[in-house]
This record gives C-alpha cells, sequence and structure tokens, in this order.
C-alpha cells in the first residue's frame, strides 16, 4: 500500500514539473535564442575599447581597464552605487510592508471589495510603458501638477513634524528616511501592484479551518498574524522580495542604470559602460543570492 502510495505522489511530483518546465520553456527557448549571445558579447566588450566606425566597431582588449576607470577614475559611479543600493534596500522593504498590509486589508470580506482590488492594482496598468510615457510626457498633467503646486497652502504636516523632531534632535537620520518614504508613497504604491495580488493569492490559500483553530485555542488576531499567517505565506514573502529587488533594478528612475545609458549613449564608451553594467549586474545577484538565503531560512514550507 505504501509502495503504491509513494509511486502516486512520484507521479504526481514529475507531472507537476514537466508542467512547470512547459510553462517556463517559451521564456528558456527565447533566452537561449535572443539574450545569451548578447551576454557573452557585452561581457567582452567590458573587457575592450570598444572603436566605432561608419557602420561597424572595432574591439581592441584593454583587460581590466574599464573596470578600474569605473571604480577609480570616474567621480560618480561608486557613489551612485552605493547610494542606489541603500535606496533598494530602504524602498524594497517599504513596498513589502505596504504590499502586504494592503493584501491583508483586501482579503477581508466587505462590500465594493472586487472595485477596491481593482483600484489597488491600476498602478500595474498605470506603470505600462505607454500610459506611463503618456504620464511622463503629457502637457496637460503637467500644467495640472503646477496649479497645484501652486494653490497649496505651503502647509505640510510632514513638514511641520519633521522640524519638530529636528529642533529635538530625535533619531535624525531614522526619521528623515521614514518622512522621504512618506514624501514618495504615491511611487511606492505605483511599485506594489504585483506583490499585492501575490500577497492576496498566498492569503487566500490560507484554510479558514486554521484561524478557527488558533481562535477557539485563545489567539488573538495579532498572534493569529504572527502565528499563522506569516508562517503560512513566508514563501511568497521570497518571491516578492526577489521580483521587487529585480524590478527596483530596472526602474526608468534608476540613477545607476541613467549612469550607464549616459555613458554608452553621450559619450559612445561602449566598453566602460558594459563594465558599469556588469558590475551592477553581479552586485545585484550576489546581493539577491545573500538576501534570498536569510530569508529563505526562515520559510515554512507545508503540504
Amino acid at each position: 500500500m505504501k509502495k503504491k502510495l509513494n509511486g502516486k505522489v512520484s507521479g504526481l511530483e514529475k507531472r507537476r514539473a514537466i508542467s512547470g518546465y512547459l510553462f517556463i520553456s517559451p521564456f528558456i527557448i527565447g533566452f537561449l535564442l535572443f539574450m545569451v549571445k548578447p551576454f557573452v558579447q557585452s561581457l567582452y566588450m567590458s573587457f575592450c575599447d570598444v572603436q566605432v566606425g561608419a557602420g561597424s566597431f572595432n574591439l581592441i582588449y584593454n583587460g581590466l581597464y574599464n573596470y578600474n576607470y569605473a571604480f577609480k577614475v570616474d567621480p560618480e559611479y561608486s557613489r551612485l552605487l552605493i547610494e542606489g543600493f541603500t535606496q533598494m534596500i530602504i524602498y524594497s522593504f517599504a513596498i513589502m510592508v505596504f504590499s502586504f498590509f494592503v493584501a491583508l486589508v483586501l482579503n477581508q470580506e466587505f462590500h465594493g471589495r472586487a472595485l477596491v482590488r481593482a483600484i489597488f492594482f491600476l498602478p500595474v496598468i498605470l506603470s505600462s510603458g505607454v500610459i506611463l510615457g503618456l504620464e511622463t510626457d503629457n502637457s496637460v498633467i503637467a500644467q495640472m501638477h503646477a496649479t497645484v503646486e501652486d494653490t497649496m497652502t505651503g502647509v505640510s504636516v510632514t513638514a511641520v513634524l519633521e522640524n519638530i523632531l529636528r529642533t529635538a534632535g530625535v533619531g535624525t537620520r531614522a526619521y528623515e528616511t521614514v518622512f522621504e518614504l512618506i514624501d514618495h508613497i504615491y511611487d511606492i504604491a505605483l511599485a506594489s501592484g504585483i506583490q499585492i495580488i501575490v500577497f492576496l493569492s498566498g492569503l487566500q490559500t490560507i484554510p479558514k479551518s486554521m484561524y478557527e483553530a488558533a481562535s477557539i485555542e485563545g489567539c488573538t488576531a495579532w498572534e493569529s498574524l504572527w502565528k499563522v499567517t506569516f508562517p503560512m505565506v513566508s514563501s511568497i514573502f521570497l518571491v516578492n522580495w526577489v521580483y521587487t529587488i529585480v524590478d527596483y533594478c530596472m526602474r526608468s528612475d534608476n540613477e545607476v542604470m541613467e549612469k550607464i545609458t549616459d555613458t554608452m549613449v553621450d559619450q559612445l564608451n561602449y566598453g566602460l559602460s558594459s563594465a558599469m553594467a556588469w558590475v551592477y549586474f553581479a552586485l545585484t545577484i550576489v546581493f539577491l543570492a545573500i538576501s534570498s538565503f536569510i530569508i529563505s531560512r526562515r520559510v515554512y514550507y507545508y503540504e
């Protein structure tokens, strides 16, 4: 009986694995056909002096010159890397907290829940390429922003609180970070659409019987959050963390990416820009590996 049961389980796991590979096979095929060659060319280009000619370019190998230039000569790159990773950690953590809190609210039963969920998912649609371009390049929207700023009274609650705390000398760096996040709450909400949906899907897989059992045992709502909800969706935290980091690194307002783009487009220095891009890519992969390893140690997997 046990052998039959084990055979059924292994067969089910194989079918799930096959379904998973079939699901991601378009990406794998596209990556192998269209991405591997540019990756290799870009890596080799980072070790070369790229001389652009009429309709062609020549690669002259110069070793680690581009990497040395990026760190030792360029006055901005090292600073932008440090500031970029600091901002990435802070904003990614804020996005995770915000999206999880909103997912908890949207998972409750109330009238108009479908409409509210749609509203919170709108940032995903609004951040698409065409609509984002309309938002940034639209003169009407720009004029509306200017009108709103002109008609404001100049009184800001966050500014008043910041001045009070600054005068009192309370945790200067900490509250400055908090107020910076408050001032950029629109950007945080705009980047949280996918995370909210993923968290919401994970919350809906938790059986209600677990909360009922916890309530019978005398657990409060706060204790149920830490003892039931968090462990059951801990694997979702890892997925959302990886997505958030990757999404932040690809943002259009990423100063490191702007530096790499300017070096490539304005200065036509393809070798240096490739070296900068590969350093940024390698550091991001290392950070993802370390943070994912730490988070995975706290992940609870259940059948």
